[in-house]
């Protein structure tokens, strides 16, 4: 058995990489799983991504084939793996994964890195000395929700208009998972 991480065991018992046509195929599983191990056990992701810094992968998980298990009965191909909509736990999890489409992976994204020190959906407009709030639509543009005069306002104006979206897409998330939506709006409300 091989260790990935330090931390995972390959106890698969086939072989995960096969050669197709000249070309090294990994098995879709153990591609979610080292992915997902990658993304809490190797130091040099962490050096590009901190935010996953003390997220971890239950004891369970820690077994490719048990998370093979839970993959096949779970993954929708071309979603992704989340940990963040059922639970606030940071641990790669089956009570905390689910798999969702890329739109709602990204919706409530805070890009916390890119926006500095406003709160989220708050930009600064030099030219004009006003606080600019904008909400993406996973499905339309960009909404431009106003000018204020402080970041506060502008944040609020934010919140307000993604609850609304949110409201307005309730009849997809619950499509996927009834339990998504109240998070959702949790989520929205507790972001700065």
């Amino acid at each position: 058995m091989n260790m990935v991480f330090g931390v995972g065991i390959n106890d698969a018992d086939y072989t995960v990489h096969q050669v197709v046509n000249g070309k090294r195929v990994m098995c879709l599983a153990y591609r979610a799983w080292a992915n997902m191990m990658m993304r809490c056990y190797s130091h040099k992701y962490h050096a590009m991504r901190p935010t996953y810094i003390g997220v971890t992968v239950c004891d369970d998980w820690k077994s490719f084939m048990a998370f093979r298990s839970w993959w096949l009965d779970n993954h929708v191909v071309g979603w992704d793996l989340d940990k963040d909509l059922l639970t606030d736990e940071g641990v790669y999890s089956p009570g905390a994964c689910i798999y969702v489409p890329k739109w709602l992976n990204n919706f409530t994204a805070s890009h916390g890195s890119a926006r500095g020190d406003l709160p989220i959906g708050v930009c600064y407009c030099k030219r004009d000395e006003k606080y600019i709030a904008r909400c993406n639509h996973p499905f339309g543009k960009v909404r431009n929700i106003g000018r204020f005069v402080t970041p506060r306002e502008a944040h609020l104006a934010w919140l307000s208009s993604k609850l609304e979206i949110a409201e307005e897409l309730k009849g997809r998330m619950d499509d996927i998972d009834t339990r998504i939506y109240p998070r959702i709006v949790e989520i929205i409300n507790r972001a700065i």
